[in-house]
This record gives structure tokens, C-alpha cells and sequence, in this order.
């Protein structure tokens, strides 16, 4: 009898662990995080300013492994797009290096469907770590079914710490995934997969998101269980760092769930320019406790390049001189970078280029694209135009902002720079097909745009446009502070200037170099925008 009875005890002990998952343990762990990389590959020039390169990347990140306790190393997405590193290898150099640094887990971003699934698909089966959205089903598409997850776990000192990805909801207006690949709705997504890995004992759990800095920032109250939210998509330098400029946030931005738990939110801008870094402590219950050494790192000239890595860089690296020779177009009669008269502040060039940006983002709204007089860097002579020279139109690797404005806020922001004429044009801007306004400059600066139009019909105050512009105006450049500090809308979308510029030589070869006449001016005779 007594040995019957211990016998049932034994049995109802090993239901019982079975049943119930170990206790978890309080326990720190290092995120190191990247989002955004876009094919920079290689470390890249910007004002004046060099950043970022796998090679001193992979530095940074085998030193705090070397440091840190318990660290795992995540990207929030948008791996694809951005350098002719993409045009040549289709993801897979930035795999190279990733899969060589021991990234764990990598959120779907929206470019990463810009080349189609089969591209995706090839990413994915050669990773070394999952892609992960937990909003998404692509168990239709015939290349990607299996192949991204709503969740993964990882063992980290002992511990199960579980990361659940998410995408932008934009995803089909902003990007071309195939028509059997289905969006879910964000917030019961992302709730259904949490709540699958509590109910497999995970209580520490990271959104890996690529939704936006101001989307996790709503998202974070909406949800239970989730303890930290490692961003991407909107491209945002959160933390104050010396050198670096104005955060749009703290790092981490802290808020509270939908049980009043406390949420971390943080984001590593762009481009591989910074490391994200941060140290969280999770108490014996799954909550977070504290966190420490919470700032980006940035990846500057002073951090040594990885031997290793820098040799694979400079071998991927080879076949793009080939590539810079391509012909990606042609012009007949030329493309004249300026010609200004009494009465036309024209720019052939500034045409195409702003017809260019509209094509690339008419799909996600927008109904007129500016760019800055001083942004328009050289015309194209008569022939052939090999992707070098569109570069040479095009070189800051600027990428394209929609904004939306009301009437009189677009109307403001076309006023902020024409103070200067006729003297100093160059923050004047150069719209796109369907837009044009008249200059009179014999009127008091701030108010001298007249008969403004967009989509050819006159603007409306109170009316609200999507527009598109180069991220140097977008962000305050060319004395264009009203742009800087719109409240509206505000969507990077991780284009390059060059790519939407290329793009659109192809698809409108030859390009026509002719005189639109979009912006008149009246008034005193206009001098030539001052080349910069």
C-alpha cells in the first residue's frame, strides 16, 4: 500500500513538472541591436561626417561580448535597400557579415520585399538566424511559406527570453509583397504571440519591431508582456551623444503596458551609424527591473575595422566598378543642371529628379516632391548616363521624406528661403509634374509665392498634401526649419535619392531635357541660384 502510494505521489510530482515550467530566475542581459543597415556595407560619408561599416561594426560587437553579461545581438529590419551593394547582391553581402557577427533574430522590414519573395526566400534560407513578424502570413506565398515566424526563443545564461517581430501595417502601400502573402491586425498579433510563448513559461519578452519609433511608442500601451521594444522603420537617434545631434527621444524611452509594467523602447537610427546598446535586469517574475550603459555607440573612424571583416568587404566590393559603369539610361538633347531668366527659375535637371522622387512615392500618397536648388549637383551631357553619372546628379545619399503639410504650411515652407533672391537661391525648391507657383519677388519676403498649384489645381490653406523631400530638407536643411518642425505626418521611407533617380532613367529612357517652366518668377530680374 505504502509503496502504491508513493508510486502515485512520483507520478503526480512528474505530471506536475511537466505541467508547470521551471521557475525563472532574475537574470541581466546585454541587447545589442541594429535596424535599418539599408546596404551600407561599407563605411559612407555624409556632411563631412564619416560613420558607421560591418568592419568596425563586428569591432564593436565582439567587444561587448567580451564585456557585456549576456549579450544577444538583434536587427529590427530593413536590411535590404539602399547602395549598390543591394543592386549587385541582393542581401546577401550584408548576410555574409551578419551571419559572421552571430545576429540571432531579424525582424521583416518593408524593403525587404522590394525585389519580390524569391529574393526574400534566398535571404532567408541561407540566414543563420530567424526573420520574424508576427503580423504577417506567408503561407500562401509558394517562396516564403515556412520562412518567417511570428517568434523565436532564445537560451541566454540559462534562460528562455522570447522575441516577437512585427511589420509595419504600411506594408502593402509602401512595398510589393506578393498578393498571397496576408497582413494581420498589429495589436492582436503581436498579443496572440506573446501570450503563446507565456503560456510555454517565456516571461521575458522583446518586441523586435519595424512598425516606428512614434507607432511602438502606441503600440507599447496597448499590449501585456512585452518588456522591452527593439525598433526600426522610422530611421530615429534616440539618447543624447556627444557628437551626434538632437535624439527625437530618450534611450530607452520608458512607458507602461496595459497592466502598468514597465516597457523600454529604443531604436539605433540608421545606415549601421551607431550600435545600439543597453543593459536590461529582469527580476525573478519576468519584469523589468533596471537597465544600465543604455546609449548607442557611434561607429566612427577612431573604432578599428575587424581584419576579417574588412577583408570580405573589400572582396564583395570588387565587382561594383562594373556595376558603376552601367548604362542605366540615355538623353538626347542633354539634361541642363540650371537656366534662370527674368521670368523662369528653371531646372531641366531638378525636373527629373523631382518627377523621379514622386514616382517613388505617388503609391504611398504622395502628391508632389521638392528638392533644394543646392541638391541638384550636375546636368547630363547628350548620349549614354552610366549609373556613375547619375551619381554625380545625385551623390548625397539622401533618402526620401513624406510629409503632410496643410495648404499654408507648404506655401511656408516654399517662403522660408526666398528672402534671399535674386541673390541666394539655393534652398529654393524645384517641384515635381502637376505642381508649380510663380516668385514675385518685388513683394516683402514671406510672402512671395503666388498662384501656388498642386496636381495643377490651386492649393487650399486648410487642405492637407503628402509631399516628398530630400531628408537634408526634411531635417531642417537649406534654412528650411518649417520642414524640420512639421507636427503632421512624418514618414523616412529608406529610398536613396539615387536609387529613385536611377529607377526612373530606366523606366523613362531617354529622358527629356526640355524647359517645363514650374516656377515663374515676376517681380525685379532673378539672378542665378548660387551653386553649391
Amino acid at each position: 500500500m505504502k509503496k502504491a502510494l508513493r508510486g502515485a505521489v512520483l507520478v503526480l510530482v512528474l505530471l506536475a513538472a511537466q505541467a508547470w515550467p521551471a521557475l525563472a530566475k532574475a537574470i541581466t542581459i546585454t541587447i545589442l541591436h541594429t535596424n535599418d543597415m539599408h546596404a551600407h556595407v561599407e563605411p559612407f560619408t555624409q556632411r563631412g561626417h564619416e560613420m558607421g561599416g560591418y568592419a568596425r561594426q563586428e569591432t564593436l560587437i565582439n567587444r561587448f561580448r567580451a564585456s557585456d553579461p549576456n549579450p544577444i545581438l538583434l536587427s529590427a529590419g530593413d536590411t535590404f535597400q539602399g547602395t549598390l551593394y543591394f543592386n549587385v547582391y541582393h542581401g546577401l553581402a550584408d548576410l555574409a557579415f551578419m551571419n559572421l557577427a552571430g545576429y540571432q533574430a531579424m525582424a521583416v522590414g518593408n524593403h525587404e520585399f522590394d525585389r519580390g519573395s524569391a529574393v526574400l526566400a534566398r535571404f532567408a534560407s541561407l540566414a543563420r538566424f530567424p526573420l520574424l513578424a508576427a503580423n504577417l502570413d506567408v503561407n500562401g506565398d509558394k517562396d516564403l511559406a515556412g520562412m518567417i515566424k511570428p517568434s523565436a526563443i532564445l537560451e541566454v545564461g540559462g534562460e528562455r527570453i522570447g522575441i516577437v517581430g512585427a511589420v509595419t501595417p504600411d506594408l502593402r502601400t509602401i512595398s510589393t509583397p506578393g498578393p498571397e502573402i496576408k497582413l494581420k491586425d498589429l495589436v492582436s498579433s503581436v498579443q496572440a504571440a506573446v501570450d503563446g510563448l507565456t503560456r510555454d513559461g517565456v516571461d521575458k519578452i522583446i518586441l523586435l519591431s519595424h512598425i516606428g519609433y512614434d507607432a511602438d511608442k502606441d503600440l507599447a500601451p496597448r499590449l501585456r508582456g512585452v518588456d522591452v521594444i527593439v525598433g526600426g522603420h522610422s530611421h530615429t537617434l534616440l539618447g543624447t551623444v556627444p557628437g551626434l545631434p538632437q535624439p527625437a527621444g530618450p534611450y530607452p524611452t520608458v512607458l507602461k503596458d496595459l497592466d502598468g509594467n514597465t516597457v523600454l523602447v529604443v531604436q539605433a537610427w540608421d545606415w549601421g551609424r551607431v550600435l545600439g546598446r543597453i543593459e536590461v535586469s529582469f527580476d525573478g517574475a519576468g519584469r523589468v527591473a533596471s537597465w544600465a550603459d543604455a546609449l548607442p555607440v557611434p561607429i566612427v573612424p577612431s573604432v578599428p575595422e575587424d581584419p576579417t571583416v574588412a577583408s570580405m568587404v573589400a572582396a564583395f566590393s570588387l565587382p561594383l566598378a562594373a556595376a558603376r559603369d552601367q548604362v542605366v539610361g540615355h538623353t538626347v538633347t542633354g539634361v541642363a543642371r540650371t537656366r534662370v531668366t527674368p521670368r523662369h527659375a528653371d531646372s531641366p535637371m531638378a525636373d527629373v529628379i523631382t518627377d523621379a522622387m514622386l514616382a517613388a512615392t505617388e503609391k504611398a500618397g504622395s502628391v508632389a516632391a521638392f528638392v533644394n536648388a543646392g541638391g541638384v549637383r550636375a546636368g547630363l551631357d547628350p548620349g549614354p548616363i552610366t549609373y556613375g553619372q547619375a551619381v554625380t546628379v545625385q551623390p548625397f545619399n539622401n533618402t526620401l521624406v513624406q510629409l503632410d503639410l496643410t495648404g499654408a504650411e507648404l506655401k511656408a515652407v516654399l517662403e522660408e528661403t526666398l528672402g534671399g533672391m535674386p541673390g541666394n537661391a539655393s534652398g529654393l525648391l524645384y517641384p515635381s509634374r502637376g505642381t508649380s507657383y510663380v516668385i514675385d519677388i518685388g513683394r516683402p519676403a514671406g510672402d512671395r509665392v503666388e498662384d501656388l498649384e498642386v496636381g495643377g489645381k490651386p492649393v487650399q490653406p486648410d487642405a492637407t498634401y503628402r509631399i516628398t523631400l530630400p531628408s537634408f530638407v526634411a531635417g531642417g536643411g537649406d534654412a528650411h526649419p518649417l520642414a524640420k518642425n512639421a507636427k503632421g505626418y512624418r514618414y523616412d521611407t529608406g529610398i536613396l535619392d539615387i536609387d529613385a533617380f536611377v529607377d526612373y532613367l530606366k523606366v523613362h529612357d531617354p529622358i527629356d531635357g526640355r524647359f517645363a517652366g514650374r516656377v515663374s518668377i515676376v517681380g525685379a530680374p532673378a539672378a542665378a541660384p548660387r551653386q553649391r
